[in-house]
């Protein structure tokens, strides 16, 4: 049994779920393509602090209306048989409720969730004993490889096209990130 720490934004959930929320309070109409970085206040050219005020108003309604990625919810299904499901998300503490709700009515299992309300997820990788991360983003993806020194899957997305070392793994679906774990587990079964 491998203990699997997953992301929720961008790799549960669909990776272009806010598209439509940035396109309409920004009056543009950019696509998941545009997004090029993570840090969107360079694309939509606003402050930081203007950024973070638009996320005060619209988080609650993006988590809750959120679809799951396509496969998500099977694979996880699957995985939960044979595995712990273990969500540490950058999501901050107040969105708490929102974020179990989403996971009761998508029907999606989880072992633990833990909120970490930014993108620091080290300290809960190591503390859950994480054997393997799925993640979406570049530089979280980088740091727990290199300092929890576990294989980290990435979702492919335009935001993440930096370079990779040997411990990510680069995937473009649920299915991709299926097989890697499938294999995974016979190399450790074949190890030992």
């Amino acid at each position: 049994m491998l203990r699997l720490g997953i992301d929720i934004d961008g790799t549960v959930t669909a990776q272009d779920t806010f598209v439509p929320y940035l396109n309409e309070s920004f009056q543009c109409a950019m696509t998941l393509d545009d997004m090029t970085e993570y840090d969107l206040t360079k694309l939509l050219k606003i402050s930081q602090e203007e950024f973070w005020g638009w996320m005060d108003q619209h988080e609650p309604l993006i988590y809750k209306q959120a679809k799951p990625a396509e496969d998500a919810k099977e694979i996880l299904d699957e995985m939960k048989q044979q595995h712990r499901l273990i969500y540490i998300t950058a999501r901050r503490q107040q969105h708490s409720d929102i974020t179990y709700k989403w996971f009761q009515e998508h029907d999606v299992h989880y072992d633990a969730i833990e909120l970490v309300g930014g993108h620091h997820k080290l300290e809960a990788v190591q503390k859950h004993k994480i054997d393997v991360f799925f993640e979406d983003h570049h530089g979280n993806a980088t740091m727990i490889a290199k300092e929890a020194d576990i294989p980290v899957i990435l979702f492919n997305s335009p935001y993440n096209q930096m370079p990779i070392d040997d411990r990510i793994i680069r995937v473009n679906n649920w299915q991709e990130a299926s097989q890697w774990i499938k294999q995974y587990e016979q190399r450790l079964q074949t190890a030992y």
